[in-house]
């Protein structure tokens, strides 16, 4: 069995959980319910970064410890687990001793290489971001974040450094060998472009804090939150461990998923020290863009931020899988940024759950349960041609024409293509229905036989669809397959293709998803 490794970031403990981790995890979710249905041994790692300056300094002005505030904020981001219900494998803290430990050996084994010194450094500093900037990028953003627009700091510090600069052209010979090692293009384009100005020597401890862990044989110095971070990928499957750890053969990732401002640690630091350390390298940085909310950047004071109480709520309006539609389908997975506007989750959620996605299913069932008292009268013909409308393909051909383009897509991390592919079924039964109108044809009982190769076409289509969308929505993909035959699908090859509904087979009434008066306030 194929073994597959995803990951999302590890989130920083200083704030607490809203759209942007909520979205990244369930990107990570999606994909691996559908590897795991199409075979794979799937690894899902998700947890929290919770050392660095930005903790200490939030715990002091609270009156707690850091290890209270880390505590705290961790326990939260586990609690939204359950609330999306997610399906990672584990569960990391930084702060474990298993973490801990390996990151010490670590940076031991790269001391030993020659790839670690200590020495001094002058640059401009991101405060917000907890990084040096190059004096070329320092001045393309006039001196400001690029994240968080704040002044940078003229910093000069003695610390340990990762020689990255020796790692130039070894990085630049791999990013030629491998095109798709960071999606989307324009932030692989972004990437090349930076490494065009050269790499400098990154700093991997710091002594101006004391929340962190300490540096081998030098505990005044405090390895670098980013480094402590980007090491948890590899310590969560045990590979600084004596034996090399037990998950070790999930190593390396399939997919490191995040967020865009995150880009070039993961992107060029992270490769350039398993690089050194001798360990292979991931398959592919997927960094999404932002989400925004009604056409500006999301901010606490301007009222516009959609922090958990305010996910919740909708989750509670229009329910959890409705979230995570909106959330693959009109998420930023893309080069852009994904404009969260109420209005339209309203809109989305009733043209393509309710009026499309549920209709089709409840209509579909309520004629079989009307004409054939809830049995499926005949097999599905796959030969037939899904609509009266000539030239149109055979139902075989459209149904596991649109499976195989969406598990093509799931595999590619193109999730809201999966789930267009899927609903395309959906849409070709309705067009069926539309086309061929089975609710007047039996109005003459001589008809029903008609009527019932119609109807086991569409339910065979609608069972396909919802087994392709089961991933994404979790619940109430398995209400329309209980529905339509009674069982899950555990192998999407299989349980989306033709013919697995059989005659006889007992469809009972089904609607999924429910009007909702009003986005919630």
């Amino acid at each position: 069995m194929a073994r597959a490794y995803i990951t999302t970031p590890i989130y920083y403990v200083n704030d607490r959980p809203h759209i942007g981790h909520a979205y990244t995890t369930t990107l990570c979710d999606v994909w691996a319910r559908a590897m795991r249905a199409c075979g794979e041994d799937v690894f899902f790692l998700t947890g929290t970064d919770e050392h660095g300056v930005k903790v200490e300094k939030s715990a002091q002005e609270r009156g707690i410890s850091p290890k209270e505030l880390a505590d705290e904020n961790s326990a939260e981001f586990r609690r939204v687990l359950g609330t999306f219900g997610l399906s990672n494998d584990d569960f990391i803290r930084t702060t474990e001793p298993r973490h801990e430990r390996q990151v010490q050996e670590f940076v031991r084994r790269l001391l030993a290489t020659g790839a670690v010194y200590a020495g001094e450094f002058e640059g401009w500093y991101d405060e917000s971001q907890e990084e040096y900037v190059t004096e070329t990028r320092a001045k393309e953003c006039n001196y400001l974040s690029p994240i968080s627009g704040k002044p940078l700091v003229r910093a000069k510090e003695r610390n340990y450094y990762f020689r990255l600069s020796a790692f130039q052209e070894r990085l630049d010979a791999f990013f030629a060998a491998n095109p798709g090692f960071v999606r989307p293009e324009a932030r692989f384009n972004e990437v090349k472009g930076r490494l065009r100005d050269g790499l400098q020597d990154v700093p991997i401890t710091r002594t101006n804090f004391t929340w962190g862990i300490p540096m081998p044989n030098d505990p005044e110095h405090v390895i670098y939150v980013w480094i402590d971070a980007l090491f948890n990928y590899a310590t969560a499957l045990g590979l600084a461990e004596p034996d090399g750890g037990a998950r070790r053969e999930w190593w390396p990732a399939r997919y490191h998923v995040i967020g865009k401002e995150i880009l070039w640690f993961h992107a060029v630091v992270w490769p350039a020290m398993l690089m050194a350390l001798e360990l292979p390298l991931p398959a592919c940085v997927y960094a999404h863009s932002f989400w925004i909310s009604n056409g500006q950047k999301m901010s606490k004071s301007l009222g516009n931020f959609i922090d958990l109480p305010t996910i919740e709520r909708y989750v509670a309006a229009y329910g959890l899988d409705a979230w995570r539609w909106a959330m693959i389908t009109q998420g930023p997975l893309g080069a852009t940024d994904a404009d969260f506007v109420p209005k339209q989750f309203h809109e989305l959620y009733t043209a393509q759950l309710v009026n499309t996605y549920a209709n089709c299913a409840s209509r579909t069932s309520a004629m079989i349960g009307k004409y054939f008292d809830g049995t499926l009268p005949c097999a599905p013909d796959g030969d037939r041609p899904a609509s009266i409308v000539p030239g149109s393909p055979s139902w075989k051909a459209l149904v596991e024409g649109a499976r195989d383009r969406a598990l093509a897509h799931y595999r590619a991390f193109e999730l809201d293509q999966a789930a267009d592919a899927a609903l395309s079924i959906i849409r070709a039964v309705d067009a069926s229905i539309n086309e061929t109108q089975p609710f007047k044809l039996a109005k003459d009982p001589t008809n029903l036989p008609e009527v019932g190769a119609i109807l086991a076409c569409c339910a065979q289509g609608v069972r396909a669809a919802a087994a392709l969308l089961q991933p994404i929505l979790v619940t109430k993909a398995d209400e329309v397959l209980a529905s339509y035959g009674g069982t899950t699908p555990r192998d999407l090859v299989r349980d989306a293709a033709w013919g697995t509904l059989a005659a006889g087979t007992t469809i009972t009434k089904c609607a999924p998803f429910m009007r909702v008066d009003a986005p919630p306030a």
